[in-house]
């Protein structure tokens, strides 16, 4: 694709980020509304969600496939629409017998579409020769915040349904506008009859990659445990109130946000390793801050440091997985997102466990040295700055 294109491709890809995380931040507030809906109980809630994760991490796998198949932009394009309509489907379920599968196909498409756009970033950065991954990702956040915080007000105003229909016309049409401009690699073309296609199974048998996933996950452990516990951690060990108890995850939210705009700038000039080095270190320097930390105060600051140094490295490890030598950009994404998003489903639950045992403070040390690892690693990410054909498919862009 030349620069024209793929400049429009850059602009329709982050809106298509912004669209996913705008669908997600809308999720949340119609969470706990299905309780009283329903009449369930909170661990039958917590089934519940984890179908919709299981859905997510089930459907990550098959769409590499696909993506191979048809190009990340066709694939893109057809989960984005179905995405829109997923929440009003899971909003006016009947019954849990229906909202059950709902759930599990809300998951589904918004990972599939995750996989794809994703994907659909890599080949766009191939034909800027720079990278975009960390601000498509910041558009995520900032879709996430919208979302969040309008799909709220909506509730409160005129309840979950209107708020479920509203949302899925606007990410609709977020997305039907975004549509025409995506740009990528087109799909695969069928192999010759005397040149097979190689097959690497639906599970590549990669190293590299596997490591490249199992870096995702140390990465996206930490970023769970301060969603999850850290304003339970400043409430419990710090006698923090319930207001500044809250500001712990919102300051690592809004460094994240703040730094994932940054860093595609601070990435292009120093490079993917040594970007993704001092991030490892500066996150687990502010994980050990928070565990250490004398005052809420204090752990609210460590929490935003740990947010900076968090807000780049998953979407370094997509780079790399994307430009993976001798894979689709797709079925390596696909791995690598189903493997870091597999640690955030059990992760939660975990770390309640461990920290009910040792107290957070031995916990949230224990996750930075996951963190010091990824850094230890970085190397691996090398292939993020490069530009790697694809294994298979011509250059002219895909429309």
């Amino acid at each position: 694709m030349d620069t024209t294109q793929a400049q429009r491709g850059r602009w329709a890809v982050a809106m298509m980020f912004a669209a996913n995380g705008f669908v997600m931040g809308a999720w949340a507030p119609q969470i706990p509304l299905l309780l009283p809906r329903h009449n369930i109980s909170e661990s039958v809630l917590g089934l519940l969600i984890l179908v919709l994760g299981l859905g997510a991490v089930g459907a990550m796998l098959f769409t590499g496939r696909l993506i191979g198949t048809y190009g990340s932009v066709r694939v893109l394009r057809g989960f984005a629409l179905s995405a829109s309509v997923a929440l009003p489907l899971v909003v006016f379920s009947p019954n849990l017998w229906v909202l059950a599968p709902a759930m599990a196909l809300l998951g589904a498409l918004i990972g599939c579409m995750d996989v794809s756009m994703n994907a659909n970033a890599v080949e766009v950065e191939r034909g800027l020769k720079r990278a975009i991954m960390s601000s498509s990702h910041g558009f995520w956040s900032l879709g996430g915040f919208v979302g969040g915080s309008l799909g709220a007000w909506i509730v409160a105003v005129w309840g979950a349904q209107t708020q479920a229909v509203v949302v899925g016309i606007a990410s609709a049409a977020l997305i039907v506008l975004a549509m025409p401009f995506l740009q990528g690699d087109p799909a695969a073309p069928a192999p010759a009859a005397d040149h097979p296609a190689p097959k690497s199974g639906l599970f590549p048998r990669e190293a590299g990659l596997w490591l490249l996933g199992a870096m995702a996950l140390f990465s996206m452990v930490p970023e769970g445990a301060v969603l999850d516990w850290a304003a339970l951690y400043l409430k419990q060990e710090l006698g923090s109130d319930v207001f500044r108890s809250g500001l712990a995850f919102a300051f690592f939210s809004g460094a994240m946000a703040v730094m994932r705009f940054a860093g595609d700038g601070v990435r292009n000039r120093f490079g993917a390793v040594r970007t993704l080095q001092a991030s490892g270190l500066l996150a687990a320097l502010g994980l050990l801050l928070a565990a250490i930390a004398p005052s809420d105060s204090l752990a609210i600051v460590a929490f935003f440091i740990t947010g900076l140094g968090v807000a780049n490295m998953v979407p370094i490890m997509f780079s790399a997985a994307g430009n993976y030598p001798g894979l689709p950009s797709g079925v390596a994404i696909s791995i690598v997102t189903m493997v870091g998003y597999a640690g955030i489903l059990v992760a939660p639950a975990s770390i309640g466990v461990i920290a009910e045992q040792i107290g957070f403070r031995w916990t949230y040390a224990g996750l930075s040295l996951l963190l010091v690892l990824v850094a230890s690693l970085a190397g691996s990410t090398a292939g993020a700055d490069g530009v790697h054909a694809r294994p298979q498919g011509s250059k002219r862009p895909a429309t």
